[in-house]
């Protein structure tokens, strides 16, 4: 028995904006205590009008025309009406028959449609007096959710994990999204259905929709569970696809399986009608012109670009543009390689580029204290006397006192930015390992 995979993809990302999505209440909900983040209008009190987030929209739209999407220039807001605990109006704002992007292309996988709606609220699922409740934290509802939807165009998990991290690796390149599947900043709900081949007939599963997944690897096994489970359903009871039924199951990490939620909804259900509080969304050319100016160098240009320029492999390549400061960084220790008098040659890169691409590489800390030194070769030919310096050392020594306390206290690694700044004083004429060892000898008798 012959089988084919059909995966088709729903990412949901937060967008990284100061605001939620039709109030002003702070975006920056994650680690706050429940309840806090909110207002008339992420609760869903009556009365309350919902303001869309300008900024919001045009990340968006940023997104849409990295994916290669068409722009459109009309488009408006929906309601999708269902009840649910965590989304207090009974309906959510959303889009539906006309999204601010469509027809797209990413990876050779095709993208349906990129739209932009609110997220909901939080479930807590606790004990309170030996009894099991479910609690409400309202600071997530009306943050700005971006979905992206593609077209079962995936075939197998390794193709759909590959795809996600792409994805995330593009959305914090454009700087729209931290995309954090742990913090909930990234979901991902698949549709996955088989096409079985037997006695030379084709036989299509059910689809079924996955939720309750928050990484990468919960979607590779997810999805592989799924493969296996549809096709020991098949030969059970040889149950088909039938129009318009999809079925949601929901990832189970604990027992390693999915297992069955409810009957998933079709639009007629979702009862979708465009949202009477908001204007529809006209865009001139011009807007959306300028908003394509604002795309950066993306991960795919960037990765070639790196390999042709810098001569590095493209695992190397892929490594130091996971993150824009990763790939800045490399970069920018390049340029300041060249400004001490050493040429690209002089420069060992693949060093540089496997520090930076590592997995060890601190993105939050100051990197002041590692310099330059740490990724150039030693100078054959130094012209600077021992004299001249002594002197720079001792000047470097004079205008970083904190450092040298620090240095004394027992951190070593600190020396190596004071190497950089005699490397800087003196245009690179001077060998590290000699400044090195003159810092030292000075910091130990003072």
């Amino acid at each position: 028995m012959e089988f084919k995979v059909f995966i088709g993809l729903e990412i949901h990302i937060e967008l990284k904006t100061k605001a939620k999505m039709f109030c002003r209440c702070a975006a920056d909900y994650f680690g706050h205590e429940p309840n806090t983040h909110v207002c008339p209008v992420c609760l869903g009190l009556p009365g309350a009008l919902p303001v869309p987030n300008k900024k919001a929209i045009e990340l968006t739209i940023m997104v849409g025309q990295a994916l290669n999407c068409q722009i459109n220039s009309f488009s408006k807001f929906d309601r999708k009406n269902y009840f649910y605990p965590d989304l207090p109006k009974g309906y959510q704002i959303s889009q539906y028959d006309l999204p601010l992007c469509q027809k797209g292309e990413f990876e050779g996988i095709k993208i349906t449609r990129v739209h932009l709606e609110e997220d909901t609220g939080k479930l807590i699922h606790e004990i309170a007096n030996n009894q099991k409740v479910s609690l409400i934290d309202f600071n997530r509802s009306g943050i700005p959710l971006m979905e992206i939807v593609t077209e079962p165009d995936l075939r197998s998990t390794t193709q759909a994990k590959d795809f996600l991290k792409k994805l995330q690796q593009l959305v914090r390149c454009l700087g729209v999204a931290d995309a954090d599947m742990e913090k909930g900043q990234m979901r991902c709900e698949p549709t996955v259905n088989l096409e079985i081949v037997k006695n030379k007939r084709k036989y299509y599963t059910p689809l079924v929709e996955i939720k309750n997944i928050n990484s990468f690897r919960f979607a590779e096994k997810a999805i592989e569970y799924e493969i296996k489970r549809q096709l020991e359903e098949f030969e059970k009871t040889g149950l088909e696809k039938q129009a318009g039924n999809k079925t949601t199951r929901g990832w189970d990490e604990k027992r390693q399986k999915t297992v069955l939620q409810r009957e998933k909804e079709e639009a007629a259900d979702y009862r979708y009608f465009p949202e009477p509080d908001i204007p529809p969304i006209r865009l001139t050319d011009s807007q959306i012109k300028a908003l394509k100016s604002k795309v950066p160098e993306l991960p795919g240009v960037k990765i070639i670009r790196f390999m042709n320029q810098y001569g590095l492999s493209r695992e190397a390549a892929i490594n130091l543009i996971r993150t824009n400061i990763r790939a800045d960084e490399f970069e920018k220790k390049i340029n300041e390689a060249k400004k001490y008098g050493l040429s690209l040659q002089e420069i060992k890169i693949n060093e540089l580029a496997s520090w930076i691409g590592g997995k060890k590489f601190n993105q939050k800390k100051k990197l002041k204290e590692i310099p330059v030194i740490f990724i150039v070769r030693a100078k054959k030919d130094y012209k600077l006397p021992k004299e001249k310096v002594i002197k720079t050392v001792n000047l470097v020594i004079d205008n970083n006192q904190k450092i040298v306390e620090e240095i004394k206290k027992g951190k070593e690694t600190a020396i190596e930015f004071l190497v950089g700044q005699v490397m800087k004083e003196t245009k690179g004429q001077v060998d590290p390992n000699h400044a090195r060892s003159i810092l030292r000898e000075k910091i130990k008798s003072a």
